[in-house]
C-alpha cells in the first residue's frame, strides 16, 4: 500500500513539474514589448478623448527604435497613425492618439502597433482591441477651462455643466 502511494506521488509530482516548466516556457522569446496598461482618457476638463497605451520592455530597448500606431477612428474613415519614438532610457512607452471623436460606450475599436528599427524593419507586430466604458457625450462642448492657468472658458457662462443648447456636435454618421 505505501509503496502504491509512493509510487502515485511522485508520478503526480512529476505530472506537476511538467505542466510547471510548460508554463515557464518563454513562448515570446522574440517579443520587444508587451501591453502593459491601455485605456481611453477623458479628460472632461478641456472636453478630449484618446487612446491611451503603455508598453512595457521585455528586453532592453536600441537607440532609434519607432513605434508606429494605427488606431481605429471611431468617427470613421481614415485609421489615426501616430510615429512615436522609443527613447531606450524610460521604464515604459506610452502611446497617445490624437483627441478622438463619436466613442461609442462598450464597442471594440482596433489598434495595431508595429516596432520598426531605424531602417523602417519590423522587428514587432501588435494588435489589440480596445473598449470605452463610457460614451463620448459625457463629455462637455467645449473645455471647461482655457489658457496656461486654466481660466474659465467665457464660452460656457452660466452653462457649468460644459453642455450648451446650441452646439454642434460632430458628425457621427460615419462612426464605425
Amino acid at each position: 500500500m505505501l509503496r502504491k502511494f509512493s509510487r502515485s506521488a511522485l508520478v503526480g509530482a512529476a505530472l506537476v513539474a511538467a505542466v510547471a516548466l510548460g508554463a515557464c516556457r518563454d513562448s515570446g522569446k522574440d517579443q520587444l514589448f508587451a501591453i502593459s496598461g491601455k485605456l481611453f482618457e477623458f479628460n472632461y476638463r478641456l472636453a478630449i478623448a484618446t487612446y491611451v497605451i503603455t508598453l512595457k520592455p521585455l528586453r532592453p530597448m536600441v537607440d532609434g527604435q519607432v513605434a508606429v500606431v494605427s488606431f481605429q477612428n471611431p468617427a470613421g474613415g481614415d485609421p489615426l497613425i501616430v510615429n512615436q519614438k522609443i527613447w531606450p532610457k524610460l521604464p515604459h512607452i506610452t502611446l497617445t492618439s490624437p483627441p478622438l471623436t463619436c466613442v461609442v460606450k462598450d464597442k471594440p475599436y482596433s489598434v495595431s502597433i508595429r516596432i520598426q528599427d531605424s531602417n523602417g524593419t519590423l522587428l514587432q507586430s501588435i494588435d489589440t482591441t480596445m473598449t470605452s466604458s463610457e460614451d463620448q457625450t459625457m463629455l462637455p462642448d467645449r473645455p471647461l477651462v482655457i489658457g496656461p492657468k486654466y481660466e474659465l472658458n467665457p464660452d460656457l457662462a452660466g452653462h457649468p455643466d460644459g453642455k450648451l443648447p446650441d452646439a454642434q456636435k460632430p458628425d457621427c454618421s460615419k462612426a464605425t
